[in-house]
């Protein structure tokens, strides 16, 4: 497969350096996986958009980690799931459950196993939710606006996850504790 570019300032389209820069505030570095999508300004504007969407609505961070690692396991992005279980860990994510998600299964705990399990079931079901699943996720303690707030969460990490599949960016040094191979 051909390589593609893990960007720079110096080296990403003009277009796309202001994203980059945004990335970087965020993060304080630019992940690799981010500099890939430089490569097209369309991409990493599109991304920044998304996230903030994501990051901003009514999940709490180890809500929103859960769904990214679980989809990442399920999209089978090596990238995405060294990323996501190092941050569901700092979000405070219990590391039985993050060790769970990263072998396919959900958490133990109640709410975070159902949003890894509809997180899941989106993906494999391509969208297709029977009311079984509708009502298992409702029976959580969630609400319907949140069911439809979690598609939010999964079309941004499916961004991330097909990204991350297609240029293969290496592996951060602060990640590769975290590597997985599915």
């Amino acid at each position: 497969m051909a390589r593609f570019p893990v960007h720079t300032f110096d080296t990403a389209p003009e277009a796309s350096k202001p994203s980059l820069k945004d990335v970087q505030a965020r993060f304080g570095m630019i992940p690799n996986l981010a500099a890939t999508m430089a490569t097209s300004p369309v991409l990493i504007q599109s991304f920044i958009g998304i996230f903030d969407k994501v990051h901003g609505g009514s999940f709490t961070e180890p809500q929103i980690q859960t769904v990214l690692l679980t989809d990442a396991v399920t999209n089978g992005c090596a990238w995405a799931v060294a990323l996501h279980s190092v941050l569901a860990t700092q979000a405070g994510v219990d590391v039985a459950d993050v060790a769970a998600m990263r072998g396919g299964r959900s958490p133990v705990d109640k709410g975070l196993g159902a949003l890894s399990t509809l997180a899941r079931t989106l993906i494999e079901k391509r969208g297709r939710l029977d009311e079984g699943d509708v009502e298992r996720f409702l029976a959580a303690g969630f609400s319907k606006e949140l069911l439809l707030e979690t598609i939010t969460i999964v079309a941004a990490s499916t961004i991330t996850n097909y990204v991350g599949s297609v240029t293969n960016p290496p592996l951060e040094e602060m990640l590769q504790a975290h590597a997985w191979n599915g």
